[in-house]
C-alpha cells in the first residue's frame, strides 16, 4: 500500500479548534431582511511548533475550514526548521502561497503584525513553566492562548491501535516498541508501525512515507534522527509509515496490518485513538512525570507505566516513580523493565571486524572511546548521559572530550545545552549536521567510538577509526509484564478486525476519564478512551 490520494480536509464533526468561534470585525453583509449584519472574518491563529504536532493540529483542527485563518508557524526545539515554508498542496484551499514558519523569538510581533486572536501551543517534552511563560507572551501581546486536546486532534482508526507514548524524551519508547511489536506478532497479529512525525525536509514529498527495507531511508533522504527510529524496526521486518499527513498515513497502514502500533515521539500524546496506550517512564528523571507537558496527561490516561532502566536506576528513583503513578493513575498496570547493553562491532570491516560481531566489555577496558549519544534524550530531553556512557564506565573505558574537536553547528550544541560534558549527541538533522558530526568524529583523538545511537552510524559516516555499537532492548522484570497486560486486554485487540473502514470521528470520552482497571479475570471496568 503506498500513500497516494488527495490530502484529506478535516474531520467533519471536529470540535471548533477556536473555542467561542470566529471574531468579528467591522464589515456587513445583508440580511434577507435588508437589515445591516456583521460579517465575520476569519479567526486569526498562530500554532508554535517544531515540525511535529503543530501541522498534525493544522491538518485536522483547521485546514479547509474558512472560520479560521492560520497566519503562520513558530519553530522551535529542531535545528534551521524556520524559514520553510507548509506548502499549499498541505495547506489547502485559502494558502496559495503556503504557510510561513517563522522562529518562535519572532511571536510577540507576528502577533501583533498579522492581528492574530489566538496562539496554539503544539510541541512536546517542554516543562509546564515553559508552556506558561510562552502562554504569558501571547497573552501580552493580545491574543488568547489554546492548547488542543484529544477530541480535537485523535484520528479514530478502523484497526485497534497500540499506542507506546512516554513522560519524557528518552525514557525507552523505541525498545518498548519493538517488544510490543515482537508480542503482538506472537498473538497473531500483524502490526504495522506509525511513528510521531519528523519532516525536516521537502514537507510535500514527505507527506505520506513508507519504510519496508533500508533503501528507502536513503529514497526518502532520512536525517539521523529518522533512522534512528526506523532502522531498528526494519531490522526485526516491521513496516513503519511516517509523515505530515496521518489521515493519509492513517489510511495506508490500515490496509496493510490488522493492528496499528503508535510509536510515540518525545512525550507527545498520540494521534490516534488508541485501544491500549502504553506509557513509559524514567526513574533517571524522577519526578518529571508530573512536570513535563504533554507528559503528565500520557501518565494520567495510561493503561500501562512501564518504569524502565530499573537495572541502572538507584532504588529510591524508582520508588518516587512508583508513588507519582500510585498518586496520579493508581489503577494502571504498572510494568517494571531493564534496558541491558550489548556491545557489536559496526562499521563496514575496515578494521578487521566483522559488522554485528559481539564485543565483550573487557575488550575496550582501558581504551580511549568517544561516546555518541542519541541525540534528543540529550538535548530537549536533558540527559547529561546515555546507555554510551553507562556501557563505557560499566567496561572501565575512558571518556575522550569532543567538544576541543566540533565543528559548526556542534559548537552551538554544546554552548546551548551547558549539561553536556565527555560524550557527543548525534546531531543530524540535515546533511550539513551530518557531515558536521562525520568530521567532529573524526578529529577527536580516540581509540576507537561508542556508539549508543540506534542508528548505525557506519551507514552513512566514512569513519576514521573502529566503531562498537552498545545496543539495548527491553527487557521486563518480574511480573506484571507487557505480555500479560497486552493479554488480558487482548479483547481490545481483537475488536472489529474484519469490519469495514468507519468515520475518522473520535470516540468521545466520558465526562470523567478514569485509566483502565484490571480484574482478576483480566476484563476490564473503564476505558479511558470511552465506549462505542
Amino acid at each position: 500500500m503506498n500513500c497516494a490520494g488527495p490530502t484529506s480536509g478535516p474531520r467533519p464533526d471536529a470540535v471548533p479548534a477556536g473555542g467561542r468561534g470566529p471574531s468579528h470585525r467591522p464589515l456587513c453583509r445583508l440580511s434577507s431582511a435588508r437589515e445591516v449584519l456583521p460579517v465575520p472574518e476569519p479567526r486569526r491563529i498562530i500554532i508554535m511548533g517544531a515540525a511535529g504536532r503543530d501541522f498534525h493540529n493544522f491538518n485536522v483542527a483547521y485546514r479547509g475550514r474558512p472560520e479560521y485563518r492560520v497566519e503562520a508557524f513558530t519553530a522551535a526545539q529542531i535545528p534551521d526548521i524556520e524559514g520553510r515554508v507548509y506548502p499549499p498542496e498541505l495547506a489547502g484551499p485559502g494558502y496559495p502561497d503556503g504557510i510561513p514558519i517563522r522562529p518562535e523569538s519572532e511571536l510577540r510581533d507576528l502577533i501583533r503584525d498579522r492581528r492574530v486572536d489566538e496562539v496554539v501551543f503544539a510541541y512536546s517534552d517542554v516543562s509546564h513553566e515553559h508552556v506558561m511563560h510562552r502562554a504569558s507572551l501571547a497573552l501580552s501581546a493580545g491574543a488568547d492562548f489554546r492548547l488542543l486536546g484529544p477530541k480535537a486532534t485523535m484520528l479514530r482508526s478502523r484497526r485497534p491501535v497500540v499506542s507506546v507514548c512516554a513522560v519524557r524524551t528518552g525514557a525507552g519508547k523505541s525498545q518498548t516498541s519493538r517488544r510490543v511489536a515482537e508480542i503482538l506478532a506472537g498473538m497473531g497479529l500483524s502490526p504495522v508501525a506509525v511513528r510521531h512525525p519528523m519532516p525536516y525536509g521537502d514537507l510535500s514529498r514527505q507527506a505520506c512515507m513508507r519504510f519496508a527495507a533500508f533503501d528507502d531511508l536513503d529514497r526518502h533522504r532520512c536525517t539521523v534522527e529518522e533512522r534512528e527510529e526506523f532502522e531498528p524496526h526494519l531490522e526485526r521486518g516491521t513496516v513503519v509509515y511516517a509523515g505530515v499527513d496521518y489521515a493519509r498515513i492513517l489510511e495506508a497502514a490500515e490496509a496493510e496490518g490488522d493492528v496499528i502500533l503508535w510509536d510515540g515521539g518525545n512525550n507527545d500524546l498520540p494521534f490516534f485513538w488508541p485501544d491500549v496506550h502504553i506509557v513509559v517512564a524514567d526513574p533517571h528523571r524522577a519526578g518529571d512525570e508530573r512536570r513535563y507537558h504533554p507528559g503528565e496527561a500520557n501518565l494520567l490516561l495510561a493503561d500501562v507505566v512501564v518504569i524502565n532502566k530499573v537495572d541502572t536506576a538507584r532504588p529510591e528513583w524508582v520508588e518516587a516513580v512508583r508513588a507519582s503513578i500510585a498518586e496520579l493513575n493508581p489503577a494502571a498496570v504498572v510494568v517494571e523493565a531493564a534496558s541491558p547493553i550489548a556491545l557489536e562491532w559496526a562499521g563496514d570491516g575496515r578494521f578487521g571486524r566483522r559488522q554485528g560481531e559481539p564485543v565483550e566489555f573487557g575488550e575496550i577496558r582501558g581504551r580511549g572511546v568517544l561516546v555518541v549519544e542519541d541525540g534528543p534524550t540529550l538535548t530537549h530531553g536533558e540527559m547529561a548521559y546515555g546507555a554510551g556512557v553507562v556501557a563505557a564506565k560499566r567496561a572501565g573505558a575512558s571518556l575522550v572530550d569532543p567538544r576541543p574537536h566540533a565543528v559548526g553547528s556542534l559548537v552551538e550544541v554544546f554552548s546551548r545545552f551547558r549539561h553536556l560534558g565527555t560524550l557527543l549527541p548525534a546531531m543530524g538533522y540535515g546533511p550539513r549536521q551530518i557531515k558536521e558530526l562525520e568530521e567532529t568524529i573524526n578529529a577527536t583523538p580516540a581509540d576507537l567510538v561508542l556508539s549508543a545511537t540506534p542508528v548505525d552510524l557506519g551507514r552513512i559516516l566514512r569513519l576514521n577509526k573502529p566503531a562498537v555499537r552498545a545496543r539495548y532492548r527491553l527487557e521486563e522484570v518480574g511480573q506484571p509484564d507487557l505480555a500479560g497486560a497486552l493479554r488480558a486486554l487482548e479483547g481490545r485487540l481483537r475488536r472489529d478486525r474484519a469490519a469495514p473502514a468507519r468515520s475518522r470521528a473520535p470516540r468521545r470520552p466520558p465526562a470523567r476519564v478514569p485509566p483502565v482497571a484490571l480484574d482478576r479475570a483480566g476484563e476490564d471496568r473503564d476505558q479511558p478512551w470511552g465506549k462505542e
